[in-house]
């Protein structure tokens, strides 16, 4: 059948963009929701405002195991994405009207997927930082 190749191409091409969500949910959760449900738990055992230094160890702990577990999955997820795709890198999209007859050398390697992940999320959450700081937090000076 004709359409076979195309039907799998597609699969192929849903499978992967799947994988890259996920791995961008898992790399959004590093700034995100690990360390906010980390506080979270933290806050939740002590009784107190001023606590002792064993909240704070749980929190930082936490953290620190939970970040090397996605970091763990990230990876996997990477092999998964190289198994269903046969590659590693973003392809860098260059028109061919923009490519010249001498255009044959090689110029520097494409990032990887994972790292583009990474970056991405980085960006993401500072944007997200810089909105909240900026448009939603409100000023700590009390007005007059």
């Amino acid at each position: 059948m004709p359409n076979e190749g195309y039907t799998h191409r597609a699969g192929r091409g849903l499978a992967a963009s799947i994988v890259v969500l996920a791995m961008l949910i898992a790399a959004l959760s590093l700034w995100t929701a690990i360390p906010l449900t980390w506080i979270y738990i933290g806050s939740r055992l002590s009784g107190t405002q001023f606590p002792s230094g064993g909240p704070y160890m749980l929190v930082f702990i936490g953290i620190v195991i939970s970040i090397l577990i996605i970091a763990w999955l990230l990876g996997r997820l990477n092999g998964l994405y190289v198994r269903i795709t046969g590659t590693n890198t973003v392809a860098p999209i260059r028109p061919a009207w923009l490519k010249s007859l001498r255009d044959t050398q090689a110029g520097p390697a494409a990032p990887t997927v994972l790292e583009t992940v990474i970056v991405g999320s980085v960006l993401l959450a500072a944007v997200a930082l810089g909105i909240w700081f900026f448009l939603l937090a409100g000023s700590p000076i009390a007005n007059q």
